[in-house]
């Protein structure tokens, strides 16, 4: 099977390699270190400023979604949710579940937020504000230098999930006054399905410690406390740790964050390129669309998630399909991870018998 998707994604080589070693015991200073470096090369590629701390959660990119709610918001904050998708809407779950009062932004499935969107909200006292930087079930890329400036001027803690946009479009956190930002395993950074990390200021860490959280697994001090010693509270996915380490390292010696930036906009560029003559169109405009995913509107009356079965059964190929009101409207193509131009091009002839003209 060639893997399209946007995770977990196919894992190179170098990867699958470590993956197939014993795992060794953790409690060690030799797994210290391998962390200390995971949080200082996480920091310095997402551009993070002095003195930022990373959580280390096993866990799905969702487990640090909800530990950020859990973590940076209380039932005294009052905070704007940006909802333009199937994960955006996960936030305004996570800030019902916890009884953090909120504001939703409901966007058209497709649109992204605009200036315009936000001017009612200046000067309001919302204390928070949660969005996605790429909403993943739409393809749609936010503006986050707008976000970030808008939060910066209203005082607003700025918490981002990046879980599938990192290392596939551009995130600066000095740049973009985020606060806090996640990202998963097994998303761009190509890892197993096991991690998520969070990136924290020191406002967000100074902001997490003055919360009582009430939870023993999800409390953010207690994981920088031991991350102060190069663990964890409790047992991490070692193996995927020490993945991590490697790939981290590999990335700074191969051209850092903006090197794999490139590439996945080079994939995004040429996928797009080549299926303009397919009953396909793309579901966000091209200059607001992510470089980690391409999602397309089947034009022909053909049912998007019946292509998604005929690709998987008959051409051992996964693509991502969508849920809910879009299911049989769009499905989407990944350019994330290990993936190749020939693969790309292998799937173009697929779409090509599969989709009717």
């Amino acid at each position: 099977m060639i893997n399209f998707t946007v995770g977990p994604v196919q894992m190179d080589e170098e990867t699958r390699q470590l993956g197939s070693d014993q795992i060794p015991y953790f409690r060690t200073p030799e797994f210290s270190l391998i962390m200390k470096e995971n949080e200082n090369l996480l920091c310095k590629f997402f551009d993070a400023p002095e003195n930022s701390r990373v959580v280390f959660m096993t866990g799905s990119g969702t487990a640090s979604m909800e530990g950020g709610v859990m973590n940076f918001f209380t039932s005294q904050d009052k905070v704007l949710v940006v909802n333009g998708g199937s994960f955006g809407h996960r936030l305004v779950e996570l800030c019902q579940i916890h009884q953090v009062p909120y504001t939703e932004i409901k966007l058209e499935y497709g649109v992204p937020l605009r200036e315009k969107d936000l001017a009612g909200f200046e000067n309001q006292g919302y204390t928070g504000f949660l969005i996605q930087l790429c909403e993943t079930s739409t393809g749609v890329l936010y503006d986050m230098n707008m976000i970030g400036n808008f939060c910066c001027r209203n005082n607003i803690f700025l918490f981002v999930d990046a879980v599938s946009g990192f290392m596939a479009d551009p995130v600066s956190m000095k740049k973009m006054h985020i606060n806090a930002v996640i990202t998963g395993s097994q998303k761009a950074l190509a890892l197993p399905p096991s991690m998520s990390f969070t990136v924290l200021d020191e406002k967000a860490v100074e902001r997490c410690k003055k919360i009582n959280v009430r939870s023993l697994y999800f409390n953010y001090p207690d994981y920088l406390l031991n991350g102060e010693r190069g663990q964890t509270p409790f047992t991490p996915a070692v193996g995927t740790c020490i993945m991590l380490n490697e790939k981290l390292k590999r990335i700074e010696k191969t051209g850092g964050i903006e090197n794999q930036n490139r590439l996945a906009k080079e994939r995004a560029d040429y996928f797009r390129s080549r299926i303009k003559d397919l009953p396909l169109k793309l579901f966000s405009d091209e200059k607001d669309s992510s470089n980690c995913v391409t999602a397309l509107e089947v034009q022909n009356g053909q049912s998007a998630y019946e292509i998604f079965t005929e690709i998987k059964d008959k051409y051992n190929m996964w693509i991502c399909p969508n849920g809910g009101e879009l299911k049989d409207r769009v499905f989407r193509v990944g350019h994330i991870g290990n993936i190749t131009k020939d693969e790309l091009d292998l799937l173009v002839e697929v779409l090509h018998k599969v989709c009717k003209i």
